[in-house]
């Protein structure tokens, strides 16, 4: 990538939640910039700080100078300004008070493990309850080959549909599942109604 030049652009969304670690999971972009790129970050905090309704997030550039980050800088005033002008401080506030408290951020740590432990063992027993379906199902290897919140399932657009249709599942049309909607409580329901649409 380096020696092609390329403008790298990372989308960290669930920083936390692949890993169970905010810092393993971020450890990509170190190494870029360590690497000597210079790249683009777009940082959410909705849902590892679960601050849906606050939308905060964050856009950090590594440029090759000061004068470069003082001319990407203007430029991206001026495309804010007509969308948002002055975003809402609430969130960044909040998420600025956990990060810069130590015991605040131990808490939040130790939260994002948890959370993450918990999707990656519902991952793990929706996969190991599909496949104890038997072979008419196959293998389901590929969602705990993925991490983080959501998995792609690939399920078609047709089978989608009748799971929205006839058992009131719903999910992107791609099959995207968002594994931290998964419960004791609901997955042999949906394991039965995917099973049902194969």
């Amino acid at each position: 990538m380096l020696k092609k030049n390329h403008l790298v652009f990372f989308d960290c969304a669930y920083q936390g939640f692949a890993s169970g670690d905010a810092e393993a999971d971020s450890y990509s972009i170190r190494k870029f910039v360590a690497d000597g790129h210079y790249i683009l970050l777009s940082q959410s905090f909705a849902k590892n700080f679960g601050l849906y309704g606050e939308r905060v997030g964050l856009f950090s550039m590594v440029t090759a100078s000061t004068e470069e980050c003082e001319r990407v800088k203007s430029q991206l005033k001026i495309l804010i300004r007509g969308m948002y002008s002055n975003p809402p401080v609430h969130g960044a506030r909040i998420v600025a008070e956990v990060l810069t408290d130590l015991e605040l951020k131990q808490e939040w740590t130790r939260e994002c493990k948890a959370m993450a432990d918990r999707i990656n063992a519902m991952r793990l027993l929706f996969r190991e309850k599909l496949e104890a379906c038997g072979e008419r199902v196959g293998s389901w290897r590929h969602i705990t080959d993925q991490i983080g919140m959501f998995c792609y399932t690939g399920l078609t657009i047709q089978q989608v549909l009748r799971l929205r249709e006839e058992f009131h599942i719903y999910c992107t049309d791609d099959g995207r599942f968002s594994m931290a909607g998964i419960n004791s409580s609901n997955i042999d329901y949906l394991v039965q109604s995917v099973v049902a649409v194969l």
